[in-house]
């Protein structure tokens, strides 16, 4: 039920979205991996992302005109599932280029998960932090590829409990207009 409802939330977000705004993008990730930033590793398995990212938005100039997105996770071979939504910075005008992002996710990890060392697991709280990092390669004007980062976690602020949970992985992200990838 909890996959449906990621799922169906994903579709209805997209399905809003004019047809000529942003991009749509599509990753491959690896799930719950260890990093100094998370004590992960708990779970196995790979994640499948499914998302839009919106057009800049001009009227936050002052932030640098991010884009909005949202997307969502499904683990196979693991029961943590996400949705998130947030915004996109891309810098850089060549084909190379970065995208950091931050936003808010809601994740489906069992509050009873213990770890090897015996341990609290879960997250902490059902509404994490999203941070996220790309480094892309614009194939085309449609079509770019990027290395992603994503981290899930609550920075503490919602008690000293707090392992995070990262993948790391593949995004193909295809823009609806010809000429609109940014």
């Amino acid at each position: 039920m909890r996959i449906g409802t990621l799922l169906a939330a994903a579709t209805l977000a997209a399905m809003a979205v004019p047809a000529d705004a942003g991009a749509l993008f599509t990753g491959l990730l690896i799930h719950d991996i260890d990093t100094p930033l998370s004590k992960g590793g708990l779970e196995d398995g790979v994640d499948l992302q499914f998302g839009w990212r919106g057009e800049r938005i001009g009227a936050l100039r002052f932030l640098g005109r991010p884009a909005p997105y949202a997307f969502a996770s499904v683990a196979i071979g693991a029961p943590t599932h996400f949705a998130a939504a947030g915004l996109s910075w891309r810098i850089g005008s060549g084909p190379f280029y970065l995208r950091p992002a931050a936003g808010i996710a809601v994740h489906t990890r069992p509050r009873h998960v213990i770890d090897p060392n015996g341990l609290r697991g879960d997250l902490g709280s059902r509404v994490v932090f999203e941070p996220e990092l790309g480094a892309g390669y614009r194939l085309n004007d449609r079509v770019a590829i990027e290395a992603t980062w994503v981290h899930l976690s609550h920075a503490q602020l919602f008690g000293r409990q707090n392992p995070g949970m990262e993948a790391i992985g593949l995004r193909l992200n295809i823009a609806l207009r010809q000429g609109r990838m940014r």
